[in-house]
């Protein structure tokens, strides 16, 4: 089982999102849910490539919401480095890398 740790950086664009697009006060729990289940399975995001070899995505509890993260093996740790908006966002924005 891999612990998941939130970045800085994530947690600022969550905060971002939240502010930006009026989501709900239980944002951050619902993007804890499919955080939780990085837990289990680490590897079961989509892997990114180019500029962000190494990474992986999942969708957060929007479509449009993108969680990208680095899974650690061998320190059976996840490492959540950005929260974006897929419709806003493209790989040379994100922030973190």
């Amino acid at each position: 089982m891999a612990s998941v740790v939130v970045g800085p950086a994530a947690a600022a664009d969550l905060a971002e999102l939240i502010l930006t697009h009026s989501l709900p006060p239980e944002t951050p729990e619902r993007v804890a849910r499919v955080l939780s289940r990085l837990e289990a399975f680490p590897d079961m995001g989509q892997r990114l490539s180019g500029h962000w070899e190494g990474t992986r995505y999942v969708v957060g509890p929007w479509p449009w919401m993108l969680v990208v993260y680095e899974h650690h093996p061998e320190l059976e740790r996840v490492d959540v480095l950005t929260i974006q908006d897929a419709h806003a966002s493209t790989a040379a924005t994100f922030s973190g890398r």
